[in-house]
């Protein structure tokens, strides 16, 4: 079963006898799920499992559901704004779906979004952080994916609420998206609502106060909004370039209906738009499928994420362009909240510079 299908199965899109018998059976899945988060979560919070640290302050960012809240374009954010700063910045991700030998997705994007940061990835994220500061001199680390990896001790814990679809069709894995329950939430320092521009007012409201009934208090506001076109040439041009010509989109992503209103907010209605399971590496005969559409013909250019970009091995398929839509963070609500405790771990790595330098 590929994604778009085990979406609309768990979402209760899905409708039947045989759907209904697969949600119990998944339902059933989640109970001894539940029961391993609870007493893996217990054995830190009671101490009986070490918690290292590192010698630089450390960032996680990371999320209660599986996939699809933003972090790979937050995490650039935050890389460029301590970068601007003066400071030495290190990523740590776990490399999640990469192919044997090679780096995943996400690390090919956040390298032509954040010039310079070294960028290590390795499922031990303790012996990542170690490699870190003996290895690049690291001030400050931001570890992506990493609100379950409890292991690494960390000063700051932002987690990702994705408002258009926050908790995961309201079930722990596999019967939904949910890594954790709801009130995983009271770990968190930070919660940021991405998307949060993409949401009514209704919906809004209603997510501030389940927020507010897991025990949050202060919340941050963000968009992800296009800044440009991207092509695998690294050519880019204005996000308005194409809006005279006919267009179809593709991608692999854990949020595809994110993208999909994104390229409508900024005025593309792709003549079709097929999805892939999330982190797909395409094969040239992905590709050719998306010729064979009954309209393709009509097709000028083919848009996507810079996520499936950098995985493509051409520029375009039978000659149409492949482009994609490069996206920036704007925060909308709570920007002094998130400036002010990325200020205090920014005064943290120059106390320490300055210890260290006496």
């Amino acid at each position: 079963m590929n994604d778009a299908k085990f979406r609309d199965l768990i979402s209760g899109h899905r409708r039947g006898v045989a759907s209904s018998l697969l949600r119990g059976g998944l339902s059933l899945l989640s109970v001894p799920y539940r029961a391993g988060v609870f007493l893996r979560n217990k054995s830190f919070d009671l101490g009986l499992r070490r918690v290292s640290r590192a010698e630089a302050p450390v960032i996680s960012v990371g999320n209660v559901t599986a996939g699809g809240t933003g972090k790979t374009p937050f995490v650039a954010y935050l890389a460029n704004w301590f970068r601007e700063r003066g400071a030495k910045v290190v990523l740590l991700s776990r490399g999640y779906r990469a192919l044997e030998g090679e780096v995943n997705d996400e690390k090919l994007v956040l390298d032509q979004q954040c010039p310079g940061v070294a960028h290590l990835q390795n499922p031990d994220r303790v012996r990542s952080a170690e490699a870190a500061c003996r290895d690049h001199s690291a001030e400050v680390i931001i570890l992506d994916d990493g609100f379950q990896h409890r292991r690494l001790h960390r000063d700051l814990n932002i987690v990702l609420i994705d408002a258009l679809n926050p908790w995961g069709y309201g079930h722990l894995l596999p019967r939904g998206l949910m890594r954790e329950p709801l009130s995983a939430l009271r770990r968190a320092d930070v919660v940021v609502m991405t998307r949060a521009d993409q949401c009514s007012s209704d919906q809004r409201r209603h997510l501030v106060a389940e927020l507010k009934n897991a025990g949050v208090r202060q919340w941050v506001e963000v968009a992800f909004a296009p800044t440009q076109f991207i092509n695998g040439n690294a050519k880019t041009c204005d996000i308005n370039t194409f809006e005279s010509q006919t267009v179809a989109a593709f991608c692999g992503i854990g949020n595809p209906s994110g993208f999909r209103k994104t390229l409508k907010d900024v005025g593309y209605e792709p003549a079709f738009f097929e999805v892939f399971p999330d982190h797909h590496h395409y094969t040239t005969q992905d590709l050719e499928t998306l010729t064979q559409h009954p309209i393709a013909d009509s097709v000028q250019i083919l848009l996507t994420t810079q996520k499936d970009l950098v995985k493509l091995q051409a520029d375009d398929v039978r000659d149409i362009p492949i482009w994609a839509v490069e996206i920036g963070v704007r925060v909308l609500e709570g920007k002094d909240i998130l400036d002010r405790r990325l200020q205090q771990i920014d005064s943290r790595r120059s106390s320490i510079e300055h210890l260290q330098d006496s």
